[in-house]
């Protein structure tokens, strides 16, 4: 397999049908789905030359850790779908990869378990967890405890859900739950008995009690809106993670590579902003790169790549994309992410134009 497109076409075949149009579907017409690799079609790179050098340097500073490269692995539900080890071979390949491991909340693999997967390859190994704020602050208590117990170094809070979004995919299929044998475990022996991910209106006051429970930096993934990235940092959000959840909430939203540039602006620098949502190649990392991002996370060619082929399956993309990115730098005239500027986007066709 060269291409994470490959992978794709592998995983498609070996995933059980429902389960494939679980991890590829979107929500409604699935139109937020398809522009998110679309927009990235619609612009390309205007390279530099004559600065090249044989040292180039493409890790990033985050929050709580340092990444070998700008790519991180997003948070995806479900991975015992895909694959029998699941998130234990994500965690495993993210680790061999030098990058953080976004763990979800809707794992079917307890982020302890995890954390000893990713720490038995790389005892430095950084892992974040994602976190759906909870109507009773006892299950978000016991969820940031265990994740600060597994040495997860940030809080990764997604905010564009009060409700569920509609996947037609999985109504027509009567895909509603995990089967028999499978568990978000995350969510076992919480307060109250809950066992699923309660999705409610939140409010930035539930933001704030977060911040003033916890030490870890809380970053705000699902932002898509300028405004709400300026609440965020004037309450103390110490990163933000433009998303559109992979077109999986609201269909009628702009894709995130679009959403970005005002987002940079708003942020100024402040705390740092990483985008998801369409990013297939490493030029579309060097893309984000030069609109503000500092990094990028990717969902769904981490789930092609578990099914393809397990743990290796995930290490072929993570190495595809850093090769890629490397590729891309070179030959855009940078030694390191800094490099990449909003100078170097240009929108294609035959007259240009800036972004």
């Amino acid at each position: 397999m060269t291409t994470i497109a490959e992978l794709h076409d592998r995983a498609r075949q070996r995933l059980v049908p429902e389960y494939y149009d679980y991890f590829a579907g979107g929500a409604a017409d699935e139109t937020a789905l398809a522009d998110n690799e679309r927009a990235f079609r619609r612009l390309a790179l205007m390279p530099r030359v004559l600065r090249g050098r044989a040292d180039r340097d493409i890790s990033v500073e985050l929050p709580g850790a340092r990444a070998s490269m700008p790519v991180v692995v997003a948070p995806t539900a479900f991975h015992r779908l895909a694959h029998p080890d699941g998130e234990l071979a994500t965690a495993r390949a993210a680790a061999a990869a030098g990058t953080v491991l976004i763990a979800s909340m809707a794992a079917t693999v307890g982020v302890g378990e995890m954390a000893a997967a990713a720490r038995a390859v790389d005892p430095g190994a950084a892992l974040w967890f994602q976190l759906y704020l909870q109507s009773d602050t006892r299950v978000t208590e016991t969820l940031v405890r265990r994740a600060t117990d597994a040495g997860c170094s940030a809080l990764v809070v997604t905010v564009d859900s009060p409700v569920f979004g509609r996947h037609e995919r999985d109504r027509r299929n009567g895909f509603a739950d995990l089967p028999a044998g499978f568990a978000a475990e995350n969510m076992r022996d919480l307060p109250g008995g809950r066992r699923n991910i309660e999705m409610t209106p939140m409010s930035w006051e539930h933001l704030d009690r977060l911040r003033a429970s916890t030490s870890l930096p809380v970053l705000l993934k699902g932002i898509l809106h300028p405004e709400d990235a300026h609440l965020a940092i004037e309450r103390g959000a110490d990163g933000i993670v433009v998303s559109n959840h992979g077109g999986r909430q609201l269909d009628a939203v702009p894709a995130s590579i679009d959403a970005l540039p005002r987002i940079a602006e708003v942020a100024g620098g402040r705390v740092p902003v990483l985008l998801d949502g369409g990013v297939r190649r490493g030029s579309d990392v060097a893309i984000a790169l030069a609109l503000g991002a500092v990094a990028v996370g990717v969902g769904r060619p981490v789930i092609w790549g578990l099914a393809a082929d397990g743990e290796l399956g995930v290490r072929q993309v993570l190495e595809l994309l850093r090769e890629e990115f490397d590729h891309t730098l070179a030959l855009c005239g940078g030694q390191g992410p800094a490099d990449l500027t909003r100078d170097l986007v240009t929108v294609r066709g035959p007259e240009g134009g800036k972004w």
